[in-house]
């Protein structure tokens, strides 16, 4: 089941905030090699990149074990650069559209809630915080829609508090892990071509508790939660439709994101890499041909008819990793016009250098019902 939409302004409003990006596309940074990371510098907004966000998943368990898992993203789409100030000093002539997506997946009731927001954020109802702030004190709210907010605590903390109809997040969030640079030289290349890249970085282990309410039910919750920031102007390319994304926690306290740039021919991008983080928090960077994903089983779906591989086989034999990767919910599709795409929850077994592993994760699946070049590329 379901939630409806909240607040979801007109579709037609939303596309034309977008192709107005265009007027501005000259005027806007692109992600090229030699980005130095910061932190907590890049937590925070990087307004001369035309698109951003703060992505947050998690697996959480409750007081009786039930399970659950999480989505909560903030995303910034640019609208003009901070170059296209003329002294103007009107509220209403806002440098960005703001919006968010919020999803819980009830595992014991079989059940998958999400909602969108959007925001031009006039009266400072949404908004993004630039660095530094306040001299850094903490917290600092680094991106807010309404009552949704992902703060930053200090340190390595973060808090998230996310509120809907029949669903209700608060969670602690203190990362176990160094941060890691996706990517080579500071920048996760997604097609040929300078520009065609993001600047991308994770927190990979991030131990959560606080409270989840699901439909009347309040309970505590512990788990792990993964924390992706990922800035850029013009990502993705002609000719490609959309990517599947995972990112791997094992129990062995080793990590896994790898990402697949799928082109309209149904061939993989070459530009497809991901990432390797041992128990230390070091870092082995995978090429497109040293990592093989194959899908096993699909799920079409009822509302937007997309076909979604959910199960497949990875193998990546420089590491000796052979595993299964699965979902116990098949419908964690997301349908907020004009975007649709499935993102959820999974399971992962099998063997990294001869001994079992077993482990947990999410999965992204975007371009099976329809395009996502206009947020992607911010044209």
């Amino acid at each position: 089941m379901k939630l409806p939409i909240l607040k979801l302004l007109p579709t037609c409003l939303l596309l034309l905030l977008l192709v107005a990006v265009r007027v501005f596309a000259a005027d806007w940074k692109l992600a090229l090699p030699g980005w130095r990371y910061e932190f907590p510098r890049d937590h925070f907004i990087h307004p001369e990149f035309k698109t951003e966000w703060w992505y947050i998943t998690g697996h959480l368990a409750g007081d009786r074990g039930d399970r659950y898992g999480f989505q909560l993203t903030f995303f910034r789409q640019g609208l003009r650069p901070d170059s296209a100030r003329h002294g103007e000093t009107s509220r209403f002539l806002v440098q960005d559209l703001k919006f968010a997506h919020f999803a819980i997946t009830d595992l014991s009731a079989g059940q998958f809630h999400y909602q969108q927001k959007l925001s031009r954020g006039a009266f400072d109802e949404a908004g993004f915080t630039p660095f530094p702030a306040s001299a850094l004190r903490s917290p600092v709210s680094l991106a807010w829609l309404d009552d949704w907010s992902l703060e930053w605590l200090g340190g390595e903390s973060f808090a998230l508090h996310a509120k809907g109809e029949g669903t209700a997040l608060d969670l602690h969030l203190s990362s176990a892990k160094p941060w890691v640079i996706q990517g080579e030289n500071g920048v996760s290349q997604k097609a040929d071509g300078a520009g065609h890249a993001s600047h991308y970085y994770s927190g990979t282990r991030l131990a959560s508790e606080g409270r989840l309410s699901v439909e009347g039910k309040t309970m505590r919750v512990s788990g792990e939660s993964w924390l992706d920031r990922e800035w850029a102007t013009n990502q993705l390319a002609p000719g490609q439709t959309g990517w599947n994304w995972f990112s791997i926690q094992l129990d062995d306290k080793t990590e896994l994101m790898l990402y697949q740039m799928r082109k309209t021919d149904g061939s993989i991008d070459p530009n497809s890499s991901g990432t390797f983080i041992a128990r230390d928090g070091s870092t082995g960077h995978l090429q497109r041909d040293e990592y093989q994903l194959t899908p096993e089983s699909f799920w079409t779906s009822p509302v937007s008819h997309g076909r979604y591989p959910i199960a497949w086989k990875l193998s990546i034999p420089r590491l000796g990793i052979a595993l299964r990767i699965t979902t116990p919910l098949s419908n964690q599709e997301l349908v907020v016009n004009p975007i649709v795409y499935w993102e959820g929850l999974i399971d992962v077994d099998g063997f990294r250098s001869g001994a079992k592993v077993r482990g947990q994760g999410y999965m992204e699946l975007t371009g099976y019902s329809g395009s996502m070049l206009p947020l992607s590329n911010g044209e």
